[in-house]
């Protein structure tokens, strides 16, 4: 176990490398594939509810110090205070209820049924770009949705959920690897038989 969780949190840095060299698509509202918050996904339906919580800590705190952090635009002497940025610490919140998300799944996933968790990694990067957007619209004191911006939320979540099946095919040859079970109920069912 001590392993596999391990080698989860590798997997999980490794997604903030290669999600750099990951360009928008133009043609489809500049939406992208969000591979950190994929791979969070996949990984908190295959391990217990504080291994999720430390990736979901691991992967937000790291989310927000490369997206928050990040200078803003304009000149920093003028520009010291902008108003309409999230404050650290909000992907951290949004992470874990991600993670909760994913583990209210989790007894269909243990039973050998790793579909549904792909269908639903897509419909929780939509929630949690809906949350982001509903927090950024907030903190602009003003709510402004366009048709534009949905596409953009929608085809990021469509994107991101098509690469589901990879990711899961990867935690299941590690969890091989290691003489991990990530759905004991399955492995219960076919020793019986």
């Amino acid at each position: 176990m001590i392993r596999y969780t391990f080698i989860t949190v590798l997997l999980l840095l490794t997604a903030f490398v290669v999600q750099q060299f990951i360009p928008a698509f133009t043609g489809l509202y500049d939406s992208r594939i969000l591979l950190v918050q994929l791979v969070f996904l996949c990984a908190a339906v295959t391990v217990p509810t504080p291994t999720m919580l430390l990736l979901g800590f691991l992967g937000g705190f790291l989310w927000d110090a490369q997206c928050a952090l990040a200078p803003q635009g304009g000149d920093p002497e003028i520009y010291n205070m902008p108003g309409d940025a999230l404050r650290f610490g909000y992907s951290i919140v949004l992470f874990g209820a991600m993670g909760y998300l994913m583990h209210g799944v989790q007894p269909l996933f243990q039973q050998g049924k790793w579909q549904f968790s792909a269908i639903l990694s897509g419909i929780a990067i939509f929630l949690y770009l809906a949350a982001e957007y509903l927090l950024i619209s907030f903190i602009r004191g003003g709510f402004i949705i366009n048709r534009a911006t949905l596409e953009q939320m929608l085809f990021t979540s469509i994107l991101t959920m098509l690469f589901s099946p990879i990711i899961f095919w990867i935690l299941f040859t590690i969890a091989k690897m290691f003489d991990h079970s990530i759905y004991p109920d399955a492995d219960r069912k076919r020793r019986r038989s």
